[in-house]
């Protein structure tokens, strides 16, 4: 048996680590923070193997598809009036921001701002935005229509089954004259 395997996990559970810059905020101080850096070995316990999920707090997800764009933000954090949405340029900013008040570790303080630039072929006069009751935020916006000139016409092909070249019957020699004798 070899001990590549359990060397090259050891090193693969160190890249999969948290960082700083995870999407997950608002949710405190993982305990992965607190634990000391010492050498794990394989089969030792890493706390830090259970950090946040994506369905947790500030995470989105983005789509845009032939449909149209469709963004989900987890904002579980923000009552619906502390929620602001809008269009700036072509960037749509979505904005929330609570005053300090007091949770299970004490008080807290939330504000964030997430800016998407927002596709050419977005029609962005359409753009819908809907709160869930499990706090996700929907944001969704159609496809613009292709543009058509209203002088312009599709005209049907009709198959007729003839050909369009008609072979003539050959003229003799006596009917070419008698043509230009006339």
């Amino acid at each position: 048996m070899s001990i590549y395997p359990y060397v090259l996990n050891e090193l693969l559970d160190e890249l999969n680590r948290p960082t700083i810059f995870d999407q997950h905020f608002g949710l405190g101080i993982p305990s992965s923070d607190l634990v000391s850096v010492i050498p794990y070995r394989a089969s030792y316990y890493r706390p830090y193997h259970r950090h946040a999920q994506p369905r947790d707090s500030g995470t989105s997800q983005l789509l845009n598809d032939k449909d149209g764009l469709k963004i989900n933000l987890d904002v579980q954090q923000f009552k619906p009036e502390e929620l602001n949405v809008k269009v700036v340029d072509d960037f749509l900013v979505v904005e929330g921001k609570h005053e300090e008040r007091s949770d299970a570790h004490g008080f807290i303080a939330r504000q964030f701002t997430r800016r998407y630039k927002l596709p050419k072929d977005i029609d962005v006069k359409s753009l819908q935005s809907k709160l869930s009751s499990d706090g996700v935020l929907q944001l969704s916006a159609p496809k613009l229509q292709a543009l058509t000139n209203e002088n312009e016409r599709t005209i049907p092909i009709i198959h007729t089954n003839k050909p369009a070249l008609q072979q003539q019957p050959k003229e003799s020699a006596e009917d070419k004259e008698k043509k230009a004798t006339k």
